[in-house]
């Protein structure tokens, strides 16, 4: 029996395809986007998340860190996240909960058992399980074993990816997933590689490719003010996804700022400083594109 890295199993959510679902993120993503609201999902493996407005400034962290990666200066306790191990003593002694360890290794009927918690929820709500991330297609073992038990149990499946991946990996998982929640971020490939650290040519054509199958497919993109907002790209983006067999539904998800807190106690530098959510105004503004080519419009989900 495989083990994945996953840094949460979330439950009740409603936000990651139809109905109550409970949300499966696994660890680590082969993109680096500017924007991403789970920057805890990008390594794939465990690493230290501070909460420092938690610090209660005992310093029982730095005695026990074994890589002397914890000091004091100009009145604070810093940590070195380079020095920084991830072996968890100092979160075993902060008894303030200011420091947490993100990400470990999930069993499958571990996992299995948190999913089938809710089913009663899912049967009233047409709900099921999704699959998230980081992305699901980077531990692709794990995941085709969660989506075989998960099919066996009768329930719904979703996938959320990305796209960067190869194509035999999607041919080995569509027949156990129900819908794929696809992410459409920058049309233009140089700077879709500005903002996220790879091109798009390869995730394009996945795109293309999946919906040529037939499967059920939910397009999302995030609407972030200033990075993909403006003419140009939501005019291609309209174009490519109304050209989709199928023509799937376009789901525009705005930018929030939520996640910069996290980037900070993840020692990661926070790339969209200044950037605000799009207003109603802006949204509708950007939702025009996609009607205008045919297509259903929704905004969140």
């Amino acid at each position: 029996m495989s083990t994945g890295m996953l840094f949460d199993i979330r439950r009740y959510s409603i936000h990651d395809g139809p109905g109550i679902r409970t949300t499966v993120f696994f660890k680590g993503c082969p993109l680096r986007c500017a924007w991403c609201h789970n920057p805890e999902s990008q390594s794939g493996r465990p690493e230290l998340l501070l909460h420092p407005n938690r610090c209660i400034d005992c310093g029982a962290c730095a005695e026990a860190c074994p890589n002397g990666a914890i000091r004091r200066a100009d009145g604070a306790w810093i940590t070195e996240h380079a020095r920084c191990t991830a072996c968890g003593r100092c979160v075993e002694v902060c008894y303030a909960e200011a420091r947490q360890i993100v990400g470990r290794a999930y069993a499958l009927d571990e996992t299995l058992a948190a999913i089938e918690r809710d089913q009663a929820f899912y049967a009233q709500s047409g709900g099921g399980v999704t699959f998230s991330g980081g992305e699901p297609l980077a531990q692709p073992e794990f995941l085709l074993e969660l989506l075989r038990a998960c099919k066996a149990a009768g329930l719904h499946t979703a996938l959320d990816t990305c796209g960067l991946a190869a194509w035999e990996q999607f041919e080995r998982v569509l027949p156990l997933v129900d819908l794929v929640l696809y992410d459409l971020k920058l049309m233009d490939a140089e700077r879709h590689r500005q903002y996220t650290g790879v091109s798009n040519q390869h995730i394009l054509s996945n795109l293309q490719r999946l919906c040529e199958q037939g499967k059920p497919v939910w397009l999302r993109l995030p609407l972030i003010p200033g990075v993909n907002d403006d003419e140009a790209n939501l005019s291609a983006a309209a174009a490519f996804a109304a050209g989709l067999a199928g023509r799937p539904p376009v789901f525009l998800l705005p930018y929030h700022n939520s996640a910069a807190a996290k980037y900070a106690g993840l020692g990661l530098p926070y790339r969209l400083p200044g950037v605000v959510s799009p207003d109603e105004a802006h949204l509708h503004a950007a939702a025009e594109f996609f009607t205008r080519a045919g297509l259903n419009v929704t905004f969140g989900g």
